[in-house]
C-alpha cells in the first residue's frame, strides 16, 4: 500500500528532539499564504483539527508527530506525496522548530498511477 507521507532523516531527528522535549506534537500544513506555505508544528494540545482537515501520517520513531493538511490544500496536493524534511535555517514562525537551527520544509512528488491505486481511502480528523 502506498502512503501519503514520509520524513527524510533529518526531519526524524528533528520530531525525535522536539517529542522528546514537549511530547506529542502535530503538523499542520495549511497551504494559506506566507508562513502558511510551511509546514507549522505546535505541541498536540495547542492543535485542534477542523472535522475536513486530512491526516497524511503519523511520524517519529514513537509516532508522536500527526501530519495534518487542510481540507484546501490537500485538494491541491491530493495526487502528491508529501515528504517532510528539515533544512538548517529558521522558520521564522511560530512553530517549534523555530530555533533549533532547523526549519521544517514540505516537498511534493506526484504518484505514479501505481501508487495512485495503492492510496488508502483518506482520513479526515472529523470531531471525536
Amino acid at each position: 500500500m502506498a502512503e501519503r507521507l514520509s520524513a527524510t532523516a533529518s526531519a526524524l531527528t528533528l520530531i525525535d528532539k522536539l517529542t522528546a522535549q514537549y511530547g506529542e506534537i502535530v503538523f499542520l500544513q495549511s497551504g494559506g499564504c506566507c508562513e502558511g506555505s510551511g509546514p507549522l508544528c505546535m505541541p498536540k494540545n495547542e492543535f485542534h483539527a477542523s472535522a475536513s482537515d486530512v491526516i497524511l501520517g503519523v511520524l517519529g520513531t514513537e509516532k508522536k508527530a500527526t501530519f495534518y493538511m487542510s481540507d484546501s490544500h490537500f485538494t491541491f496536493a491530493e495526487n502528491m506525496h508529501t515528504i517532510l524534511d528539515a533544512q538548517p535555517g529558521s522558520s521564522g514562525s511560530f512553530s517549534l522548530d523555530c530555533g533549533s537551527g532547523f526549519a521544517f520544509i514540505t516537498q511534493g512528488r506526484l504518484y505514479s498511477d501505481e501508487e495512485l491505486a495503492a492510496l488508502p481511502p483518506v482520513q479526515r480528523a472529523g470531531y471525536a
